[in-house]
């Protein structure tokens, strides 16, 4: 499972011009679905990137996670980030979970998520539009197998 996450100052996600989310300060997480991935694999995910200090002290120093500052999270579905980019010049998406796996899973960690922090969400499979000020910027690749 891998997660690209964002700092914010503000995010928001929409469909066919309906906002499905939006969050003020915290983390745009871009979530990807592989195939071996499992209810375990999300747990850990979402622990990592809870614990994750990327906003800054009075110092101004990286030490304070989101809960911290009391941001919010912006979960949105993003396939493409399991893609195997390492030959040729067309992605493969071998490696990616199926629909009914991903989105089991993709509801799991926003439900999970929703338990610890506000959490808003994109819609699953669905074409969606998404708007950010990237704080920083600050942006990391996590993954957790």
């Amino acid at each position: 499972m891998k997660a690209l996450i964002q700092r914010v100052k503000h995010a928001k996600v929409e469909v066919a011009g309906e906002v499905t989310g939006a969050i003020e300060q915290g983390l745009l997480i871009l979530l990807g679905v592989e195939k071996t991935d499992t209810h375990e694999t999300a747990d850990k995910l979402l622990k990592k990137i809870l614990a994750y200090r990327v906003f800054a002290d009075e110092a101004g120093k990286m030490n304070l996670n989101v809960q911290q500052i009391n941001g919010e999270l912006l979960v949105v579905s993003q396939f493409t980030l399991v893609a195997d980019t390492q030959k040729g010049t067309r992605p493969g998406f071998s490696k990616g979970a199926s629909p009914q796996l991903g989105e089991e899973l993709y509801d799991y960690f926003v439900e999970k998520s929703q338990q610890s922090i506000p959490t808003q969400t994109g819609r699953f499979g669905a074409d969606m539009q998404v708007s950010l000020q990237n704080d920083g910027p600050v942006t990391f690749m996590l993954e957790v197998n």
